[in-house]
């Protein structure tokens, strides 16, 4: 944390944390879970608190992580860098400031590198100078004792050399300490169910949902946290992150939470109405959500000439010669064909191509657009179609505008309303047919999806009890499905799932 008059205050009387922070609102009723419960116990009903976060997608640009961190990590337009003593300026919001990288805390090979929710987790996710992250590379965080000499790297602000613990880590400077620390705790609860697979992260990690952390690590990161008290600047940071994920870090939000997970008070059952707070808390009660997304923002946008979009193909009739129906290629994006060159044959196909699953339930309205060529049939839309499929079926989209059908022109589909899928996950299908007559070309450049407007389902509602029927809503304002535990608002009033 950054040393402030703030943060002094804190140190000299940590009991007087709540009233000094009172800018970080945690939502009413967000850890309602957690009361009661200890140990292991308490923190699996942490991860199932914070294990699902609506990421920004990884890199720069308008809402990817970039854009995000010209908001959690700007300080009076500079960014906040972890890492180095570097004092970069931002430029425009979502672009990368010279020398930057994103640098992932929980480095992303400790789970195999694919690109799931920890890979683009804000909480895992700090701007970092390039030099610093390449140095860090994939190692744990641990005291150094190395001092110099061959695979030692020191800016002033981390180090990276031998460990106390028998390995290589990395250390931050004293006065993030706490802040990573706190991190880490975070990882270890949110992804416990993840499956470690590479050495550096079985150096601090072990396999299954407690402890996670290893007990030299989790015994040295409390011992750092206490040292490093949460900061105004990290409270803040907190609630950025959940201004944009919908999830928090309750390591954060309740220093002494460490202690009921890993430390001195495991057998003491947490309490999370009247423990220490980094904010201010209370059990049940009023819902205020956070605020939607304003205006109208892209929920998908995708060049298929230069990327496959995250796209899935499934076949209702697949042609017996194994044809492959929809290919990606790089000079007109997805390309559809019942037609085999190599045969001169036509076949019976029925493929949809499938877009990734969009999360439209913060939105009251929506729209696809999407940029097409069709070329070899007369009448395309009675063999090509756009379906919407959500939990409840399929639905054929209409106000399409199909071209003419001779053509490689590529024309655009118009604005084709989702509305009646906003407040829901949708999936968007590119739905092909051909026959042994007719086998269209069909071919998809560009597709997005936009979104905007304000669909919580919550005002204001009052505490109740039991069980209800209809649609169940989570405190922080998203559609809760069967399978979520925890509070819920359903009817205009409050039950806890268990």
């Amino acid at each position: 944390m950054r040393k402030n008059n703030w943060q002094r205050l804190a140190m000299a009387a940590p009991v007087a944390m709540t009233a000094l922070t009172a800018a970080a609102q945690i939502p009413e009723g967000y850890y309602d879970a957690l009361k009661g419960k200890k140990g292991a116990e308490l923190k699996t009903a942490i991860h199932e608190i914070i294990k699902d976060a609506k990421v920004l997608e990884y890199g720069s640009g308008a809402n990817h992580t970039w854009w995000g961190f010209y908001v959690t990590d700007n300080d009076s337009g500079y960014v906040v860098d972890r890492y180095s003593n570097n004092r970069v300026k931002f430029q425009s919001r979502g672009s990368v400031p010279g020398g930057m990288n994103i640098e992932h805390s929980f480095p992303k090979s400790w789970w195999g590198g694919s690109k799931r929710q920890a890979y683009k987790d804000l909480f895992n996710l700090m701007p970092s100078d390039s030099k610093a992250n390449s140095s860090k590379g994939n190692y744990g965080m641990g005291i150094v004792t190395q001092t110099g000499g061959k695979g030692y790297y020191d800016n002033g602000c981390i180090k990276v050399g031998a460990g106390s613990e028998g390995f290589k880590v990395w250390q931050p400077s004293d006065e993030w300490k706490g802040d990573f620390s706190r991190g880490y705790m975070y990882m270890a609860t949110a992804y416990q169910d993840y499956t470690w697979t590479n050495d550096q992260a079985f150096n601090s990690l072990q396999q299954g949902a407690y402890p996670t952390l290893k007990k030299w690590a989790y015994t040295l990161y409390i011992k750092w946290a206490k040292e490093d008290p949460v900061s105004k600047t990290e409270t803040d940071r907190n609630e950025a992150v959940y201004g944009i994920q919908g999830n928090r870090n309750p390591y954060v939000d309740f220093p002494n939470l460490m202690e009921y997970v890993w430390g001195d008070s495991t057998n003491v059952p947490f309490n999370p109405e009247t423990t220490v707070k980094s904010g201010e808390y209370s059990g049940g009660g009023t819902v205020t959500p956070p605020d939607p997304p304003a205006g109208e923002v892209p929920v998908y946008d995708e060049d298929f000439t230069q990327d496959e979009g995250g796209c899935t193909v499934t076949y209702d009739k697949k042609p017996e010669s194994g044809l492959e129906i929809w290919q990606i290629t790089d000079k007109y994006g997805w390309k559809a064909n019942g037609y085999d060159s190599s045969t001169k044959t036509r076949h019976d196909a029925d493929a949809t191509l499938w877009l990734p699953e969009l999360d439209l339930t913060d939105y009251s309205h929506a729209t696809l657009t999407f940029s097409h060529a069709v070329n070899y049939c007369a009448t395309p839309a009675d063999y090509l179609s756009v379906v919407a499929k959500t939990s409840r079926g399929a639905t054929t989209l209409t106000g399409i505008t199909w071209p003419a059908g001779s053509s490689w022109a590529f024309n655009e589909s118009g604005k084709v309303s989702l509305n009646d899928f906003a407040g829901q996950k949708v999936t968007i299908g590119f739905r092909y047919t051909s026959t042994t007559g007719t086998a269209p070309c069909w071919e998809i450049k560009q597709a997005s999806v936009t979104a905007g407007g304000t669909n919580t389902g919550i005002s204001e509602h009052e505490a109740g009890a039991g069980k209800a029927h209809g649609t169940a809503w989570t405190t922080g304002g998203h559609r809760a499905d069967s399978h979520y535990k925890g509070l819920v608002i359903k009817n205009g009033k409050k039950y806890l799932n268990r």
